[in-house]
């Protein structure tokens, strides 16, 4: 895994949770429940969190291996994307259930990523 691929990867979510949380706060500020905005609030936070990661991660190659960058990713795909999905089509009304058996793989993901990554610097 080089290090520019799991910068990249950190760079486009964390430009993207940008996007995301300007469009929640402005033009879906109209739409959705307060609930409902926090919802999609928590989604572009632990986006962003975990683009942070990626990238103290590409900056420190010793400390990361494919897998941890495989659950990161994988983890903001699942987790936060499964999220804006849910939110989106319930105020459309037509919310989409089946995103919300994805949400907890995408947080055991998440979790995952940070068990390999402390594994890995012990």
């Amino acid at each position: 895994m080089t290090q520019h691929i799991i910068l990249a990867t950190g760079a486009i979510f964390g430009m993207l949770s940008v996007i995301f949380g300007a469009f929640g706060a402005h033009a879906l500020k109209k739409i959705l429940s307060s609930e409902q905005l926090q919802s999609f609030e928590v989604g572009v936070k632990y986006q962003m969190y975990h683009a942070i990661v990626l990238l103290a991660l590409g900056l420190n190659p010793e400390y990361t291996t494919s897998a941890i960058h495989v659950c990161f990713t994988l983890g903001i795909i699942l987790f936060s994307f499964s999220i804006y999905g849910l939110i989106l089509s319930e105020a459309k009304g037509k919310k989409m259930r089946f995103l919300g058996p994805i949400t907890p793989i995408g947080g055991l993901l998440l979790v995952t990523g940070w068990l390999l990554l402390l594994l890995n610097v012990l």
